[in-house]
């Protein structure tokens, strides 16, 4: 599916019929719930832990971690564990029902309106069989119970590489809006100018629309940092299309993402992208512009 604008999906439901969705490629496996072994926590929609095949992975009650009523102690071994892995990150959400994979367009997928506002648990939405199924925004959900730092060490930029990050503006595409922000922060700690675009179609209609005012795109952004997967245009046919737009296929171009595994290295150099960088160290982050603003003023 890589280039093609495509995905999967497995669906899902919590207390009610309506019925969510989440990237295949996140979950590892589904199975029933087995018994949980307490811990003592400091959010109640931690509900314990599993061992699962050697592993002893968190179980999250999704409906209790976007504010729904929890899951009760008595009925969680009728229910289901998807496990998953996001942002380096191996955890299992404690869901009600399990429905099916479905396959579909990345362009089928849309943001949610803009009428709902921002404090909301969503990142897309689509519709199947007359009926909107949504996408949870699980980084914002797990920002929420897990609080990351943005700051950038010393040791990674020094005051030589801050006095020169000003002159460097950077892309950053992402739907997420808490992994925006997140990138955001990191990289104006270190001075850059940074520029945001909720998915693929926004930055390429920016990108674009530059290109065809005359504007030097390759020159005007030190590189684009694209998530993979989002609603409308995906980070690898964003990278395609960057590729094939002779106004600026040398623009360098990092695709990032939660999605673990090593075929994601493999994946983004069939698009024709410079590198990938998994979410969310901070660190790592800066380490892959810092490297970048290095090889630009070697070239100059």
């Amino acid at each position: 599916m890589v280039g093609q604008n495509r995905l999967e999906l497995l669906l899902f439901g919590l207390e009610t019929s309506q019925r969510y969705g989440i990237n295949v490629f996140k979950v590892r496996e589904v199975l029933q719930c087995p018994e949980l072994t307490e811990v003592p926590r400091l959010t109640t929609s931690v509900k314990g832990m599993a061992h699962i095949r050697g592993e002893t992975i968190p179980v999250l009650d999704l409906s209790e971690a976007i504010g729904r009523r929890a899951i009760p102690a008595e009925e969680q071994r009728k229910c289901f564990l998807i496990v998953a892995e996001y942002n380096r990150r191996t955890l299992a959400f404690l869901v009600r029902k399990v429905d099916r994979i479905f396959n579909t367009q990345w362009d089928q997928i849309m943001p949610p309106p803009a009428e709902i506002g921002s404090e909301n648990y969503l990142t897309a939405v689509f519709e199947l069989d007359g009926k909107l199924v949504e996408i949870l925004d699980v980084e914002q959900i797990l920002a929420d119970l897990y609080p990351m730092a943005t700051d950038v060490s010393e040791e990674v930029a020094d005051k030589t590489v801050r006095a020169q990050a000003h002159e460097y503006h950077v892309l950053i595409v992402d739907d997420s809006a808490v992994a925006r922000n997140q990138m955001q922060r990191s990289l104006e700690s270190l001075g850059v100018k940074v520029t945001s675009a909720n998915n693929g179609k926004q930055a390429w209609d920016l990108l674009r629309g530059m290109a065809d005012k005359g504007v030097d795109v390759e020159k005007s952004f030190l590189m684009v940092i694209s998530d993979i997967e989002m609603p409308e245009m995906d980070g690898y046919t964003l990278t395609a299309m960057i590729r094939e737009d002779t106004r600026m296929q040398r623009m360098h171009v990092v695709l990032h993402t939660s999605l673990s595994g090593g075929f994601n290295v493999s994946m983004v150099k069939k698009v024709g992208a410079d590198g990938f960088l998994a979410k969310f160290n901070p660190n790592d982050l800066a380490s892959v512009v810092v490297n970048r603003i290095s090889q630009v003023r070697e070239s100059q």
